[in-house]
């Protein structure tokens, strides 16, 4: 899935909208002592009172929120996995009774509970539903609505959400004139931030891949390998910041681990272009030839495609690795450049790099970044240092 098919996907979570059937939820409660089911609980959504559909719409929108390879991973199933979780849940998809699939998703649960300990109770939902798609745009002269003739895609999608301890509160009775402890028993269960969750299949310009599974992290760049790899039974997910970590690693093998600040700009500057101007929906990707194009043009020296390939296999142990353009950029990335000294730590955009520079000045070592107007520090404008020694030389 790229961005444009989440989000088509994510804006279809709405109260009364034809294009979306959610035909059941199920909710399993965990005990954190245990790791054991407490209790579970299915009911066809309709039933649900508005408020509480709601609720879970929302909830739902947020497991599905987030950049790709950041919060968001497509992975693809491991092959040969005894009681594969992909069989589990084409089976639970492909099913009419809801009862067959309570039991794969409790399958699927069972899975979480193996050899893990969770640290608070938790509350895993799970909903079985359609995501109708039309097959062609309305027609007005002939009054012919698009919605009548729909591709019908079942889903399923998992949602898991910790619980908050109750308040402990001191209320004041103004009839009974005092003080009352009020304490609620009963846990609240924190739908606003689910702590992970996933998306079977995976949709691919409104194409079911039930090769895929989307899933969903807590937190940017923050992934649970138990669960990606021993619940869903999917590939290990490389994140962008992998990827980034990654391309640094090749550069600094071909290149040497020193590199001046108008070639590194270049170098960002080129792979900005390729992502610019390249004109799928998915983000380009970077083998090791296209890695050798970008370091030749951006003027590292002594570059070629065998040395950049021979840097591919011992950086990641594979020759025919792609890198996401995206993820090596920091403006992609929501992230800038972050330069260390023992001074003080810059931040800089990829795009400024260039201005900066690293000198030799009166026998010190110095870090010189050009300006275009006076720089201003806590509401005072430095004076460039020619000038203020000339002040002092005045007086």
């Amino acid at each position: 899935m790229n961005k444009k098919d989440i989000a088509d996907f994510k804006k279809q979570f709405k109260m009364n909208n034809d294009l979306l059937k959610i035909k059941d939820i199920f909710n399993v409660y965990i005990m954190k002592e245990s790791s054991e089911v407490y209790h579970h609980q299915s009911t066809p959504f309709e039933m649900l009172e508005q408020e509480q559909q709601e609720l879970f719409l929302t909830n739902f929108k947020k497991v599905l929120t987030g950049q790709l390879d950041q919060k968001l991973f497509e992975l693809k199933f491991q092959r040969n996995i005894e009681n594969s979780s992909q069989l589990i849940l084409h089976q639970a998809i492909l099913t009419n009774d809801t009862d067959e699939w309570k039991g794969h998703m409790l399958d699927l649960v069972e899975k979480m509970l193996k050899d893990k300990q969770y640290e608070m109770d938790i509350v895993v939902t799970f909903i079985h539903g359609e995501y109708l798609k039309p097959t062609k745009r309305s027609n007005e002269e002939t009054e012919e609505s698009s919605r009548d003739a729909v591709y019908a895609n079942p889903f399923i999608l998992c949602s898991i959400n910790k619980t908050i301890d109750p308040k402990k509160e001191l209320l004041f009775d103004y009839v009974e004139k005092e003080f009352k402890y009020h304490f609620v028993v009963d846990p609240v269960i924190n739908l606003k931030v689910p702590v992970g969750g996933f998306l079977f299949p995976s949709f691919t310009d409104h194409a079911a891949d039930v090769n895929h599974v989307l899933y969903s992290a807590g937190k940017a760049y923050e992934l649970d390998y138990h669960f990606i790899e021993e619940v869903l039974n999917a590939e290990e997910a490389m994140t962008a910041q992998d990827d980034k970590i990654v391309f640094e690693e090749i550069v600094k093998d071909v290149a040497g681990n020193q590199i001046n600040t108008s070639i590194l700009a270049n170098v960002f500057d080129e792979i900005q272009r390729v992502v610019e101007e390249n004109e799928e929906p998915d983000a380009p990707k970077l083998d090791y030839r296209d890695v050798e194009k970008v370091l030749t043009t951006s003027g590292v020296q002594d570059v070629d495609r065998q040395k950049v390939e021979s840097a591919f296999k011992k950086v990641i142990d594979d020759e025919n690795y792609e890198l996401k353009a995206t993820s090596i950029v920091p403006k992609y990335t929501s992230k800038s450049i972050k330069i260390k000294t023992k001074v003080a730590d810059i931040s800089v955009c990829p795009q400024d790099l260039r201005y900066v520079r690293q000198m030799h000045v009166d026998g010190k070592l110095c870090l010189m970044i050009e300006v275009e107007e006076n720089t201003v520090i806590e509401g005072f404008e430095m004076i460039p240092e020619a000038i203020f020694n000339k002040v002092k030389d005045e007086e």
